[in-house]
């Protein structure tokens, strides 16, 4: 048996980035900032996620949500590879959400 899901609660780092792959199918693309506490320094750590929302979760996340959101997803890890403009090799892992609420907001 093996799981991949991911829980995250943080703030939006950016307005929604919305593309049409497919005439009627929105796919949705965010950052979200999540932080921790280490060490007996208490420094803070800031960890950048990327994340993908498809169909409706994408539409909803055009309307409401903004850089400065405090959101919480449900999802799961995605690793994709592709070639830059460059032609160089990349790969980058994204969290593609299943279930989102929004928990706060900035003023």
């Amino acid at each position: 048996m093996s799981v991949n899901k991911v829980f995250l609660m943080g703030h939006v780092g950016n307005d929604p980035e919305i593309r049409y792959p497919d005439k009627d199918h929105p796919v949705a693309f965010l950052s979200l900032a999540t932080n921790e506490v280490r060490g007996t320094s208490r420094v803070e750590i800031t960890e950048w996620h990327s994340l993908v929302f498809n169909g409706q979760n994408a539409l909803f996340v055009e309307r409401y949500v903004r850089k400065g959101t405090y959101l919480f997803v449900e999802g799961y890890l995605r690793t994709r590879e592709f070639e830059d403009r460059m032609k160089i090799a990349r790969r980058k892992t994204e969290i593609i959400v299943e279930r989102l609420e929004i928990v706060g907001r900035n003023k």
